[in-house]
């Protein structure tokens, strides 16, 4: 038999609660945390002018906690919330994504079987202007899904495809950068070594339409030829000995792989050497360097002539679309730089230019 008291079973009047809380907070104010804490936590909350205001929190990680599809669905996505949420200007973004994702890929080469090289990542997908953004972590596990495979384009093409989708996004792009290893031999010694080249591959896809790019960083020497000339007329005409100036020079080649086509890494760099064979050196004896010597003398270069050399290379090959050159000889003469840039095309011309764009043609030995 339940026995129903009318003072309990009552529903509390705001007076009666008031009353009540001021009681608590009396009590708790002159209570050790101890005493609270053996009520409730929740306690200290009453207390008027404590600075702590959340309960006593677990200090142990727990090791044991399982993550099930119920708990992940209370998890907060502020990545993927409601456009109220967006701040700043109501506008897309072009590119938002991950930079300098580092993982081991492994690349085909043209003469030596495979080679797995560490390569820093940049994807980026289309932003509308409805969303708050993206979920990050995405583009780096639509990556990971391709990586074990053997790197080509048409497998980054598999990844960007992978997360253009899961990012619903239409517009996106992939770049990878890699040090290239290849050997060398000297000019007379005999001896060779590895020399590395900076490379990157970048995937575009663009209102639906996707171009391949190739970039390569390519070191040399070059040899001022109006310093040569003056040099050797002082020799000539006073007997006195003087030195031509030359520099370690920088050219970024930036070129288009039309579809359907294999250009090898060896290919770009075969073809800048034919252009500017002055490449700078591994290894080196006293005969090497004499010959180095003998080399730059017989192809002293200005800047506009190395720009020009590397695009007569450039567009004559097929399988080379639009291309950029971009050339920085960093002069032992002048406190500055002499640069070129030459395009070919509508995918590289650009009216402006990154303030810093040939400061990152530094290259240190």
């Amino acid at each position: 038999m339940n026995i129903h008291t009318p003072e309990i079973d009552r529903k509390p009047s705001r007076e009666q609660a008031e009353a009540a809380l001021a009681l608590l907070r009396q009590w708790a104010s002159k209570a050790h945390d101890a005493e609270i804490d053996m009520v409730d936590p929740v306690l200290r909350r009453l207390v008027e002018g404590t600075s702590d205001a959340y309960p006593i929190l677990s200090r142990d990680y727990p090791d044991g906690f399982a993550v099930d599809a119920a708990y992940k669905d209370t998890l907060p996505d502020l990545q993927n919330g409601p456009s109220a949420l967006i701040r700043g200007a109501n506008r897309g973004i072009q590119h938002v994504g991950i930079s300098n994702f580092r993982l081991p890929i492994s690349y085909h080469t043209r003469n030596n079987g495979d080679l797995t090289l560490e390569t820093s990542v940049t994807g980026t997908v289309s932003l509308d202007a409805d969303k708050k953004g993206i979920n990050m972590s995405r583009i780096m596990r639509s990556f990971y899904v391709h990586a074990e495979k053997t790197f080509s384009f048409n497998v980054i093409e598999a990844a960007l495809d992978d997360y253009k989708s899961d990012l619903e996004s239409f517009d996106a792009r992939i770049n990878m950068r890699l040090s290239f290893p290849m050997k060398v031999n000297s000019l007379r010694s005999g001896l060779s070594g590895y020399q590395y080249y900076d490379i990157a591959l970048e995937l575009v896809e663009t209102d639906g339409v996707r171009r391949k790019i190739m970039h390569l960083d390519y070191v040399y020497s070059s040899t001022c030829p109006c310093s040569l000339e003056l040099s050797e007329h002082a020799r000539r005409e006073r007997g006195q000995l003087a030195t031509p100036h030359s520099q370690r020079s920088v050219a970024r080649i930036s070129v288009e792989v039309n579809n359907g086509k294999c250009l090898w890494f060896e290919d770009l760099i075969d073809m800048c050497r034919r252009a500017v064979p002055t490449e700078t050196q591994v290894m080196v004896k006293r005969e090497d360097e004499q010959a180095f010597a003998e080399l730059n003398a017989a192809n002293p270069i200005f800047v506009e002539d190395a720009a020009r050399l590397f695009a007569e290379q450039l567009q004559a090959d097929p399988r080379i679309g639009d291309y950029r050159v971009l050339a920085s000889h960093q002069e032992s003469l002048h406190s500055h730089d002499a640069v070129s840039v030459l395009t070919e095309g509508t995918l590289f011309a650009a009216d402006s230019l990154d303030p810093k764009l040939f400061s990152t043609l530094f290259h240190v030995g």
